[in-house]
């Protein structure tokens, strides 16, 4: 069973950034690409960011490109989402998902606001 524990999220300015981590145990050969989906209040899922293990291949949606970058610690088992340049728009919570079945960690919530 893969499990995914995120960390990092917290309350930041416009403008700020924050780093979000998501630590992995269990993976397996299935587990070939992570990605980060964050669901504001009242509003649906919204996937931000997908990184490919193998190779680290990136792919963002227009929304966040430029501002989010994913990346791995494969000796950590970690992927990292750095968020930069944030808006209040982007205030959700933030998980982090692998593929190979529905496996998703608990979330972080990131509040951006002055």
């Amino acid at each position: 069973q893969v499990h995914l524990v995120e960390s990092g999220g917290g309350l930041v300015r416009p403008g700020g950034s924050l780093r979000l981590s998501c630590e992995i145990s269990g993976a397996t050969s299935d587990t070939r690409v992570i990605g980060w989906v964050r669901q504001a209040p009242g509003g649906g899922r919204e996937g931000v960011a997908c990184i490919q293990i193998s190779d680290g291949s990136t792919y963002y949606p227009p929304s966040v490109k430029g501002r989010f970058t994913t990346s791995t610690d494969n000796a950590k088992n970690t992927v990292y989402l750095d968020l930069n340049g944030l808006e209040p728009e982007d205030t959700a919570i933030y998980y982090c998902k692998a593929s190979g079945g529905d496996f998703w960690g608990q979330g972080t919530q990131v509040t951006v606001s002055s």
